[in-house]
């Protein structure tokens, strides 16, 4: 390890400040282009020890676990980052993503996200002899660090921090690390608990007692078992009432749902009938079956089946039917996709690769894609425009606020 002084000149995919060293880049967190440092170097990483004149860009946190501190957590990236370069930062990864795939449509600017909108919340949890540990690993170790606010997550989330830490404790086995995802639900939260050891019945009988005690829960589950529900979670998607099995999906907060969900009607709309692949508990499903027939196809078990119980308890819309169906393994072939004017792809973080394959040798006139990462995006994109599609729009949305994790909507026509 080396002391050195060093200019950054941009930053990169991860939020880090780069500079250019005599033997390739150097990644220093918590820095901004233009600025001057001092960095504890070790290999291509840089600690900063001490700074020069700071960007014009950098503003003062919104947290106190923000940092490069020993007690900062990493749960966020690029709170030192003004809104403007912030938000065009989050649309350069987008347009970055897609030029390495030689794609160069227009790309919108980025719908920003707002402090206290996260509704999903998934936070490390570990007892000690000391107190329980509830927050977020600090970057790039193992180390919890615990939190007493975080001003991204919704504010019934935050207020019952303490409620969160009463009931991890009551689960906790020994000093093993598990994880506690916490949704907001309009009925209460909804925690699901997963990476913990089998209960035993005891602790299990105590643990429910101890919930029961408690306001606000609407249900606590282990390793994707129900424990208690005092009442049932109840979400809405486009005004439909969903009850989401435990450790659902769901979009990180309701704004950019709402954003995306419009987008992705508004161009598939006037389709006789659409495809919603990956549909989940129906983010896309229900907003469009507002106006069309809609086929939901989903891997997930529990989730189509709380999408398709919704579907069939809510008056008003258009016939909506449901498939179970690992579109990984097994993807909608085009025999079966002549049959759709428009289809809907929201797959996870590694794409659709397997079924944009099979949607290039259909002749689907309409498609929208939707993806959190925008390198398997870009490379689902050419498939498409390789086939004849033209991309009609992309737009990132910001749900993801202070990391470096984007949401992307393109639209596509043949």
């Amino acid at each position: 390890m080396s002391t050195v002084t060093v200019t950054i000149n941009r930053l990169g995919a991860q939020g880090h400040g780069i500079a250019n060293g005599e033997d390739g880049p150097v990644y220093v967190p918590y820095a901004l282009p233009g600025e001057t440092l001092a960095i504890a170097r070790n290999g291509d990483h840089g600690t900063v020890m001490s700074t020069g004149a700071p960007s014009p860009d950098r503003i003062e946190p919104a947290c106190r676990h923000f940092g490069p501190d020993s007690d900062a957590c990493g749960g966020c990236s690029l709170q030192h980052l003004a809104e403007v370069p912030y938000l065009a930062f989050k649309r350069q990864l987008v347009v970055d993503a897609l030029k390495s795939k030689g794609l160069t449509p227009e790309v919108a600017e980025t719908i920003p996200a707002k402090p206290g909108e996260r509704r999903r919340t998934v936070f490390s949890a570990r007892n000690t002899e000391k107190e329980f540990l509830l927050g977020f690993n600090r970057e790039e170790t193992h180390h919890i660090v615990s939190i007493v606010e975080c001003p991204i997550a919704a504010p019934g989330i935050v207020a019952r921090l303490e409620t969160i830490r009463t009931i991890g404790r009551a689960l906790a086995i020994g000093a093993d690390t598990f994880r506690i995802a916490v949704l907001e639900t309009l009925s209460g939260l909804d925690i699901a608990v997963e990476g913990l050891k089998k209960l035993e019945d005891k602790q299990r009988r105590s643990a429910i007692e101890t919930v029961l005690t408690l306001k606000g829960i609407a249900r606590v589950s282990v390793n994707g078992e129900i424990l208690v529900e005092p009442q049932k979670p109840i979400i809405e998607f486009s005004g439909v009432r969903v009850s989401p099995p435990p450790g659902a999906f769901v979009q990180a907060t309701k704004s950019a749902e709402e954003v995306m969900s419009e987008i992705v009607a508004k161009h598939v709309g006037k389709s006789k009938k659409v495809l919603d692949l990956f549909a989940g508990a129906g983010t896309f499903t229900f907003r469009i079956a507002k106006t069309t027939k809609v086929h939901a196809v989903e891997g997930d078990d529990k989730a189509i089946k709380a999408l398709d119980f919704a579907a069939r308890n809510t008056q008003g819309l258009k016939p909506v039917t449901v498939e179970k169906r690992d579109l990984f393994r097994r993807p909608m072939i085009p025999l079966e996709l002549k049959h759709y004017d428009a289809v809907v792809f929201d797959p996870p973080r590694a794409g659709a690769e397997a079924q944009v394959a099979e949607l290039v040798r259909a002749n689907v006139k309409t498609i929208a894609a939707v993806s959190c990462n925008p390198l398997t995006l870009a490379r689902d994109l050419r498939m498409l425009v390789d086939a004849g599609y033209r991309i009609k729009s992309v737009t990132p949305i910001d749900q993801f606020l202070w990391s470096t994790h984007v949401e992307t909507v393109a639209l596509l026509t043949k």
